[in-house]
């Protein structure tokens, strides 16, 4: 007998009707999330917001990346193994959603289904960008640097690319919106300036715009007909072209715009509602974390410019009486490029260089400087990479005070001018600095302070010696000093100490160490770096003394940089450094010093000097001295200077040596006599075609012999 009570459902038919609403409660919320929320943009007499399922959605965004410390634009975070990728966006993704971020800005290469991951985990939608030929094409396997928009076949790649990235994306839950380039428009003066007599509309750069534009347009209506669930946006480097672009790009839905003003648009919301009539999306802006004057972090001012910024994107929302055309921005950038500067080298140095100069960041301005440093963008500072090739975050001070900025609502009810006011003057950069101390305080502590050892290693080697018809004795005769002294088994270690300091941001230094241990006497190769370790025996009055403890600690390299305000200075001993080739040394006066194990085999301890390269008034000054800057050079000082005049740039270098090196080392570099050389080199470029042409001086100091 199953327990009833009068008609009631029997016990198990209600956990199962249960059970059954439950499941289809989670299937169905499930559904709800998966799928893909219908984007648009509207305009109404309030002004034109972006929706998404027809709700007024301010674009809280960030330019998200990865780069761990080390690599570059090469490596690509969606090429390594699912649980890697997952541990970086799990990692990144929560700290986002934690400010109130709720859109990243990230460029093809990304997979559809870590679009979606983003978006069910976190919350957070993705502005997918296609470059659109910012850094140029692959054309029939041939890279082309500079786009042409005009060739048809170009124009016929573009379109095909952006097409297959619709297809891949479509009805992909958290995608917001597709973007086109990246400031393309910037990319069109690849041949410098243009004087300023020839008419606007017959300049290249003007024709080729009118080019372009017409490609992103066509881009735009190829991309509807295959999606119509998100819009189009597309980005331009401030509003440059602004007039073509309202010519040619009527399909664009949304105009993205790079901008760097420092902590006001200016007039940009009203001239993008004046020219265009359409939404303006801030596709990149934001400020770096450095003082260029003073040669220092400074957190305080990028949080500045950046809650200016935002405030605003949120005055200039719909419905508050101003230019009503803003729909959000992506600030620029979530963590540093340590790669930026330098694009290929010094990967793993977070360079302080400022690469451009601009006038609205006036914390650290001075006319005739550059101010603006590439690798200092992040909100958030970035920690060493581990063995699996991710790092961890420390957020800046602009991450907390940005934290405000995005939990506020601009379309909220009832909203006004005057609350948005209210809001952003209770946001406290101090507060945001402070917040960030303990951040910059690991930070420090996990990256070992001023003083740090960098790196170690052991090496532990075993020789056996031994044959036939051979000399060497079965056991080392303690009279004679030949090697190898003896047959049978011999052993070596041989310890090296990299220690790291950087007693500012501008100066640091590497130095390492070797420490010998035992070294062998009967090794068949008698040439290795150790080698310096051997016992030696000298005659004293009391007869042979057996010297052991000859250069047990030496050492083995060492390297430092000091980025001044006039000039970058690089010493280097047995560190090795590039050549002139490419700064018009036409004769190979200064040659690469990279020599790998040949200077260990060797014991050379080339190259040793310093390189000293001029900045701003001393731009085009290079110097180099030492007293042996290659293998076998003489103790020599270099003084190059390049300058560029009316299309051509002139190059001239005079290379002096001061004294005679020493006996050689090795057969590869035998020292040569004394000399004294000049050169002078010309480079320029007529009807397409590189021309080159040099000039040398040498030998004065041979005259008589």
């Amino acid at each position: 007998m199953k327990p009833s009570l009068g008609n009631s459902i029997p016990f198990e038919k209600t956990a199962a009707v249960k059970l059954l609403v439950v499941l289809m409660f989670f299937l169905s919320t499930n559904a709800i999330l998966g799928q893909a929320g219908k984007v648009a943009v509207v305009s109404d007499a309030s002004g034109i917001t972006l929706q998404v399922d027809g709700k007024d959605f301010m674009v809280n965004g960030m330019n998200w990346d990865y780069f761990p410390i080390g690599t570059n634009y090469a490596y690509s975070l969606w090429n390594q193994p699912d649980d890697i990728i997952k541990a970086a966006l799990d990692s990144e993704m929560a700290l986002l959603k934690s400010m109130g971020v709720n859109a990243i800005r990230v460029y093809t290469g990304i997979q559809p289904r870590w679009v979606q991951y983003i978006y069910e985990n976190y919350g957070i939608y993705t502005m997918l960008n296609h470059s659109f030929g910012r850094y140029g094409v692959t054309l029939n396997g041939a890279y082309i640097a500079n786009t042409e928009y005009s060739d048809p076949a170009v124009r016929a790649l573009l379109l095909s690319e952006v097409e297959a990235v619709v297809r891949e994306f479509k009805g992909v839950p958290g995608l917001l919106m597709y973007l086109l380039g990246n400031e393309n428009n910037y990319g069109l003066f690849w041949e410098g300036a243009e004087t300023e007599d020839i008419p606007l509309e017959d300049r290249k750069s003007t024709i080729r715009a009118r080019h372009m534009y017409e490609v992103f347009n066509q881009a735009a209506v190829a991309m509807k007909a295959i999606d119509t669930s998100v819009p189009i946006a597309m980005c331009n480097g401030d509003v440059l072209f602004i007039d073509i672009i309202a010519e040619e790009c009527q399909d664009v839905d949304i105009y993205g715009t790079n901008m760097y003003r420092g902590i006001s648009f200016g007039d940009a919301f009203q001239v993008v509602k004046d020219k265009l009539n359409k939404p303006i999306l801030f596709t990149e802006f934001g400020s770096d974390a450095f003082n260029a004057l003073e040669n220092r972090e400074d957190q305080a001012a990028q949080a500045k410019y950046l809650v200016g910024n935002w405030k605003e994107i949120y005055e200039n929302a719909s419905g508050l009486g101003k230019a009503g055309n803003s729909i959000g921005g992506f600030t620029f950038q979530f963590s540093d490029g340590w790669w930026k500067y330098g694009q290929t080298e010094n990967l793993s140095v977070h360079d302080n260089n400022a690469s451009w100069s601009n006038g609205g960041y006036q914390s650290d301005f001075a006319e005739g400087r550059n101010n603006m440093n590439e690798e200092w963008f992040g909100i958030c500072a970035k920690g060493p990479t581990s063995a699996l090739g991710l790092y961890e975050l420390y957020p800046r001070a602009a991450y907390y005070a940005l934290a405000k900025v995005h939990h506020f609502d601009p379309y909220a009810a009832g909203m006004s001018l005057s609350a948005i006011e209210n809001h952003f003057r209770d946001i406290q950069v101090m507060d945001a600095v402070l917040q960030a101390r303990g951040d910059k305080a690991a930070l420090d502590a996990q990256q070992g302070g001023k003083i740090r050892v960098s790196g170690a290693r052991m090496e532990f080697t075993t020789y056996s010696t031994g044959g036939d018809k051979i000399t060497t004795p079965d056991n080392a005769d303690p009279n004679e000093r030949a090697y190898p002294n003896e047959l049978g088994f011999g052993h070596m270690q041989s310890f090296f100490t990299d220690i790291e300091a950087k007693p500012t941001e501008s100066v640091r230094g590497t130095v390492s160490f070797n420490v010998l241990g035992n070294v062998a006497e009967n090794p068949i190769d008698e040439i290795f770096y150790e080698n310096a370790g051997r016992i030696r025996e000298v005659r004293t009055d009391e007869g042979e003394l057996a010297l052991t403890s000859l250069n047990r600690v030496r050492i083995y390299k060492a390297n430092v940089s000091w980025n001044a305000d006039l000039f970058d200075l690089e010493g280097f001993y047995r560190t090795g450094h590039y050549h002139w080739g490419y700064e018009g040394d036409f004769f190979g006066l200064y040659p690469e010093a990279n020599y790998g194990p040949n200077i260990d085999i060797y014991n050379g301890v080339a190259p040793v000097g310093f390189e000293m390269a001029g900045k701003k008034s001393l731009n085009g000054l290079k110097v180099a001295f030492g007293p042996e800057l290659w293998w076998g050079a003489n103790p020599a000082v270099l003084v190059k200077y390049s300058r560029s005049l009316a299309g051509m740039t002139l190059t001239g270098i005079y290379h002096e040596d001061l004294d005679e090196q020493g006996p050689a080392v090795s057969s590869f570099a035998v020292p040569v006599p004394p000399n004294r050389r000049a050169t002078l080199h010309l480079e320029t470029k007529m009807a397409g075609l590189g021309v080159e042409m040099g000039g040398i001086w040498s030998g004065n100091t041979r005259v008589g012999e």
